[in-house]
């Protein structure tokens, strides 16, 4: 069973001031740390990082419909060179919390399907919980491969040089083993192809 929401924490809120009266509305801004996991694996918001929320809470016949804008900063990495980046994220969302006695029928009148009621989110005593709906924003926001610059040559495949700091940076050509192995066995067969040629009767030192 889930646990009971607390309304102190920052990403809970109250729209008890709405009084479930279709058409009020409620806009507020609220600055809160960034809960953990709000990112992907290479760039992310990190946890405690200052997040800026802007909503607007709007009352309708089934709940309360959320609209809001998320502004964060993103640290990671670059997928090509490994160098750390900093940029700004805006995500945007939208999200309805029904009321735990809403008409199941205006619920899935949409779709008509009843699978549709798994993925409602409630009310619970008049409250709501942002994170779910914050990171699947963020998260969605985010790119899947970040670079530090569109043009990134990323990393010499040789050595691991970051080539944007080195543009000429070039490595002799490397033979490959398996053919310096047939080289040389060309060369033997070479040498030994010169030791077995005939001489002319005129060449032998030992002619007289």
């Amino acid at each position: 069973m889930n646990a009971r929401l607390d309304h102190r924490s920052p990403l809970v809120f109250d729209t008890r001031e709405l009084g479930r009266s279709p058409g009020a509305l409620k806009r507020l801004s609220r600055s809160i740390e960034a809960p953990g996991d709000l990112g992907i694996e290479m760039i992310g918001v990190r946890k405690g990082a200052t997040v800026e929320l802007d909503l607007r809470l709007e009352s309708v016949m089934e709940g309360v419909l959320v609209t809001g804008t998320a502004r964060a900063p993103l640290t990671g990495e670059c997928v090509r060179c490994l160098e750390p980046l900093g940029r700004e994220l805006e995500a945007e969302f939208q999200e309805m919390y029904s009321y735990p006695d809403a008409d199941d029928r205006s619920r899935t009148a949409d779709t008509g399907d009843d699978a549709e009621e798994e993925d409602t989110l409630f009310l619970e005593d008049d409250l709501f919980d942002l994170e779910p709906v914050l990171r699947d924003a963020v998260v969605l926001s985010l790119p899947l491969q970040p670079v530090c610059q569109e043009d990134c040559p990323g990393l010499c495949p040789e050595c691991g040089v970051r080539l944007a700091d080195d543009p000429d940076h070039h490595h002799q050509e490397a033979v490959d083993i398996r053919w310096a192995a047939l080289q040389g066995l060309a060369e033997t067969v070479q040498d030994g192809e010169k030791d077995n040629t005939p001489r002319a009767s005129g060449d032998d030192p030992q002619e007289k």
